[in-house]
Formats: structure tokens, sequence, C-alpha cells
């Protein structure tokens, strides 16, 4: 069926944190979108209610806004089809569930969960390597197919808890057209009759997701290729509920890999590695175990969203930095990869210094005037920005700024032992104390002035350019860091040069 419009959703599940795939899947979906000028959706699937973890929902739209993924329906937002959260919609999904069970492609089944685990080592024993509950198997299970109609109606009127599971055919190939991996064909042997409903009277995902997709009229499925094996069955649910003709089209995304591309990343990997697996930081409200966020990392949202993009999908060019437009102009489906995305953490730092080296110096001032405001340094926001601009280009992070600056700020307080061994010789303390002279009677104090004055009285001095100026550096930052030496000279003042050389004089001993 041809949709009127492109319409995609994000339906996460509030049990957790939400994973960089979890916005990788938001992401594409929002690119599809507006690529098409459809709607965006977000929905809420949280009708396993044991999982439900407090806080998690509001953390999954507190990430989406942070990433710039804006919103046209949702919980917050409204919308024609919600509600938008699936435990405010349990009421809807039973009677499609009894719709298929008066259909015959649903039924009860009553197993309890002892009968069913002596079912597989049953199967198990007898060298199946297939022990699920499925067509072979469910001839002797205790389920409406088994039972007697005076059985089924006497449990039913008891209250003995049941599940709903789905009846799958017999001996079918069930097809599955996918727009990443293409065609695939699954027999119904090798899968299980699904629960649909369960016990406590949700819904499982497998059939509210059809139901919502549905009603909320969703084009595109685009999720996280763990869903493949469970899509013959929706296939099977769209048409057993006779919606074959408006099913929407799937599309499955290879998984986020571990840095060294052997399995699927996880949290353990990131805590391993050092770098974050979440968009923001999480604290688990139960053990109060806090887990590092792209956001407190340092990360711009448009980087992350950036480097997210390249995991599984390329524009087919050379071409690595995109704006939010360019990623929405670009973005196809086509070309998303059918195997897995190996994450690399440090080209994540590299696309943050992308967008970082992109920002206007005014811009990154004012930002690191706040670090600087917060660690009670009071500085001239017309310096800040100058010092901005002389160290930006090594920073990978705002929070660089002040490891990298720091010493425009702080004298040293102690110095380089190898600078000092392989740079301070015997002569340099005297050397110094001419530089000091210099420098001190020097009237028109700028870096260009200062710098040409001491190189002269090297050179007439015959003296080894790289030990003085090395010398020199160490005294003001205490290391052989930095840009220009004399616009630092310059910039922290000719009182505080001098006071500097002077202690390095005072203190450093071979």
């Amino acid at each position: 069926m041809a949709f009127e419009k492109v319409r995609v959703r994000f339906a996460p599940s509030p049990t957790g944190p939400l994973h960089i795939g979890g916005v990788r899947t938001a992401l594409f979906n929002y690119l599809f979108a507006k690529k098409h000028n459809g709607d965006f959706l977000l929905r809420i699937e949280d009708t396993d209610q044991t999982r439900y973890v407090p806080g998690a929902e509001e953390y999954i739209m507190e990430s989406l806004e942070w990433c710039g993924i804006k919103i046209d329906e949702g919980v917050q937002q409204g919308g024609e089809y919600g509600s938008y959260r699936q435990s405010e919609r349990k009421d809807l999904y039973k009677q499609y569930a009894e719709q298929l069970i008066n259909a015959g492609h649903a039924y009860y089944a009553f197993d309890t969960p002892e009968q069913l685990e002596a079912m597989r080592e049953r199967l198990k024993e007898s060298g199946s390597s297939n022990q699920q509950y499925n067509a072979e198997t469910r001839i002797d299970m205790i389920n409406s197919l088994t039972l007697s109609e005076d059985e089924l109606n006497e449990k039913l009127n008891a209250g003995e808890p049941y599940v709903i599971r789905l009846k799958l055919p017999n001996d079918e190939n069930i097809i599955l057209k996918d727009m990443v991996l293409g065609e695939i064909s699954f027999h119904s042997s090798q899968l299980d009759d699904k629960i649909i409903f369960k016990s406590d009277g949700m819904p499982t995902y497998h059939l509210a997701n059809v139901v919502d997709d549905h009603l909320m009229k969703i084009s595109h499925v685009i999720r996280g290729s763990e869903w493949v094996n469970s899509t013959p069955s929706h296939v099977l649910l769209y048409r057993y509920l006779g919606w074959e003709d408006e099913m929407p089209q799937f599309a499955h995304m290879p998984l986020i890999l571990k840095p060294s591309g052997k399995g699927k990343l996880s949290k353990r990997d990131g805590d391993k590695g050092g770098f974050p697996v979440f968009p923001l930081e999480w604290k688990n409200p139960e053990t109060q175990e806090i887990s590092s966020g792209y956001r407190e990392s340092g990360y711009q949202p448009d980087a992350f969203l950036n480097m997210l993009a390249f995991l599984g999908w390329n524009p087919g060019t050379t071409q690595e930095i995109f704006s939010e437009d360019e990623l929405i102009e670009a973005f196809s489906l086509d070309r998303i990869g059918k195997s897995g995305a190996r994450f690399d953490p440090d080209k994540a730092k590299w696309y943050n210094h992308q967008y970082l080296q992109a920002m206007d110096d005014e811009t990154l001032s004012i930002a690191f005037k706040s670090i600087l405001d917060d660690k009670g340094i009071n500085a001239d926001p017309v310096v800040v920005k100058e010092i901005v601009s002389l160290i930006k280009e090594r920073a990978d992070f705002i929070s660089d700024l002040w490891d990298l600056s720091n010493y425009f700020f702080e004298a040293p307080s102690e110095y380089d032992a190898k600078v000092i061994k392989k740079r301070w010789k015997e002569n340099i303390p005297s050397v110094l104390a001419e530089i000091i002279k210099m420098l001190k009677e020097l009237e028109d104090f700028t870096s260009e002035k200062a710098e040409e004055l001491v190189k002269n009285y090297i050179q007439e001095n015959e003296l080894n350019m790289g030990q003085v100026l090395n010398s020199l550096r160490l005294s003001i930052v205490g290391s052989a860091k930095g840009p220009s030496l004399f616009d630092i000279i310059f910039l922290i003042g000719k009182e505080e040069a001098l006071k500097r050389i002077q202690t390095a004089i005072d203190t450093i001993k071979r």
C-alpha cells in the first residue's frame, strides 16, 4: 500500500537509560521522516510493567531534546492518534487479541513455567534442536487447542492465569521484504507461537506495536536488527487482523559493535574503555551507580548526531561533517549497511573536535569564561577570547580549554623535570636575568617587540636559540607546552612574566 504520508515512530521501552543504539534508531527515523516531509512520533512502549524503571521515560525525552531530534507527535506533544503511552491504551489491545482467538489465529495457553521448562527438557533429551512452543509441541500442552470447550470454560471461569499465543501456520515460508536487508524467508517450523497477551492483562510488544503502528498510520518501521526474527510474527499479525494491504515497510539496521568489532556495544565496554554509551548521564535509581553521558562528557549535540549517523550509514561521498539539513538531504535507507558498525571512541572525539573548531571564538570564550568563574578566576573577557583563539585548535572539548591554558591564569607550581634536564644549563639563570632587564626596560610591550628583543639578544650573544627559548617557556608555563611563547608573555602581562622568570631562576636547580 502507498501511504498518503511518511509517518515513522521511535518506540523505546522505559526500562533504563537510552543506549546510543536507541538514539541512532531515533535519528534514522527522524532523518527519513524529514527527508520525505513526514512525521516523527515518539511512542513509549511500557507494557512490561515488571521492567519499568522510574525516571527512564523522562530520560528518553530529555535525551532526544538535547540531541535536537524534534518530535511531531508524542506523550508531551499530543496528537490525534494518542495516547502515545501504551499503558494508557491497554483496554484497546484485548479486543484485538480476542478477535484473533475468535478467528482461530490465536489461543489461550495455561501452561505453568514448570510445565514449559519440562517441555523444553523433553525436547532437549530427544535430541531436538528446536525447543519452541509451536505447531509441533502445542498439541502436548495445556491450551485451548487441546482442551475441550467445557475444560476451557472451567479454567476461564475459575480465573486461572493464562497467556494468549499467536497460532503460527504448520508449514509455511513467511517472506519479509526488508528495505535494508532485502528479501528474507522464514519457515514457520523454526518460529514459536509468540505470546501476544500476558497473564497480567497487558499485551506483549508483538501485539501492541502492530496494533499501534496500524492505528497510528505508520508507513515505515525502522528499527534495530535484533527485531528481524520477530518480524515474521508481525507480518502474520497484519495478515490475521485483515491489515496486510496496509502493512508498513520494514527496515532493520545493523548493530553497533564494540570497538574491537566483536559483539554488540554495551555499557561494560564503555566502562572498560572510558567512553560513554548513553547520551546523558544516568543514575541508577536502585544502586545509585552513575553512568557517564555524552552531554556531561563535553560533546556537542550536533557532533554526537553526526558521529551516530555514520554508524551504519554513509552518504557515498568523502564528506564526513554534515549539518542537520545536509544529513536530511543526503539520508536514504539504501545507504544503510547490512553488517554491524564498529564504534570508534577516537572517531567520536574527532567529530567533536571538528565541531568545536568550527565554533566562533566569542561563543567558545563565553563557555570558557563560565568555567573560569566556577574556579573563582575573574578574567577579562577580551583576554579570555584572545586565549581561546590561541589554544582552541588543540582542544577536543570545551573542558580541555582549562588544561590547555591554566598557565595564563596561574603561575607554575612545579617545573617539568625532563625540560630541566635537557634545556636548563649552567648559563641559563644569568641569561634569563639579562632578559628580565631588557623586558623591564621595554616600553612598547607587545608580543612582537618582546620576541624581537629576546631573539636579537640570543643571536648577538651566539647563544643556543632552542635552549634559551625553551628555558624561558619553562619559567613562564612550567613545561614545554603552549602556543606562541611571546603571545603568552604579552597576555599575562609584563609584571607577571618578569615575576615568573625570577621565580624560576630562584627555584630551579639541576
